[in-house]
C-alpha cells in the first residue's frame, strides 16, 4: 500500500524568488508547447506528457554525468505497475542527441519514458539553474561514487563512446516536476548543483506512488 503522500514542497522551490500565479502559470504554458524528441527522433510537445494525466518529469544534467547515472538507476528500480496502479507516468528528459537515449537506458536499465531536449528550450524557460549554485552542501542518497571516482568512469564512457561528445552541455543542471492533469502544477525542484537531487521516494510520495525499498541488493551494471 502506498503511504500517505507528502504534501509539503521538497528542499527550494522552483524559482528563486517565486513568481506570481499568472506568471508561473505562463511559463509552463510556454514549456508546454516546446518540443522534446524521442529515440527515432520524432516530436512531441512537452505538454503532450501531462495533459491526460499527472507526471513525474525529471530533467537530468547530461547523459554523461555519474551522478544522473546512478539516480536515473535507482529511478529503473519503480515498478511500472506501481506506476499504473496510480495512473502516473515517469519520464527522464535529457539535453543529448536523440543518439544516446538507447545506450543510456542500457546503461541504466531505465525502461520507462525518455526524451531530449537538445535545444534546453524547456531548461531555459522554466529557469533550471546553470553551473553549481549550492550555498549549501547537499547530498543525493541515490549516489554511490565519490567524485574522483565518478569523474574517471565518467571520462571513460566519453572515450569509449561510439559518437564522442559531452552529451549534453556539462553545467547544466536538472530538477523535478510533478504535473498535470492539464495545467496543474503540484511540485517544482531545481537542482542547486549535479547532487541535489530530490530523493524519489519523497516525489514518489508527493505523487500518490507506492515508495520502493532501495536498499536491496541488485545486479551492477558495468560502465
Amino acid at each position: 500500500m502506498a503511504e500517505t503522500p507528502v504534501t509539503r514542497q521538497i528542499g527550494t522551490g522552483a524559482f528563486p524568488q517565486p513568481p506570481p500565479p499568472r506568471e508561473a502559470a505562463l511559463l509552463f504554458q510556454e514549456a508546454a508547447q516546446s518540443p522534446l524528441l524521442d529515440a527515432a527522433g520524432k516530436k512531441i510537445p512537452f505538454g503532450s506528457l501531462f495533459h491526460d494525466q499527472k507526471a513525474i518529469v525529471v530533467f537530468v544534467r547530461h547523459f554523461l554525468c555519474y551522478t544522473c547515472k546512478e539516480y536515473v538507476e535507482d529511478l529503473a528500480k519503480i515498478p511500472k505497475k506501481f506506476l499504473e496502479d496510480a495512473n502516473v507516468r515517469l519520464v527522464i528528459i535529457g539535453q543529448s542527441s536523440p543518439d544516446h537515449i538507447k545506450p543510456f537506458c542500457q546503461l541504466t536499465g531505465y525502461s520507462h519514458e525518455i526524451y531530449v531536449d537538445p535545444a534546453r528550450e524547456i531548461y531555459k524557460i522554466l529557469g533550471m539553474k546553470n553551473g553549481e549554485t549550492a550555498d549549501t552542501p547537499v547530498k543525493s542518497p541515490h549516489v554511490k561514487s565519490n567524485i574522483l571516482s565518478g569523474h574517471i568512469k565518467s571520462i571513460w564512457r566519453a572515450v569509449f563512446s561510439p559518437a564522442f561528445d559531452f552529451q549534453g552541455d556539462p553545467t547544466q543542471q536538472g530538477g523535478t516536476l510533478i504535473l498535470g492533469p492539464g495545467n496543474q502544477v503540484h511540485f517544482v525542484h531545481l537542482d542547486k548543483n549535479r547532487l541535489d537531487h530530490v530523493p524519489i521516494n519523497s516525489v514518489l510520495q508527493l505523487a500518490g506512488v507506492q515508495t520502493v525499498n532501495f536498499t536491496q541488493k541488485s545486479p551492477i551494471i558495468d560502465i
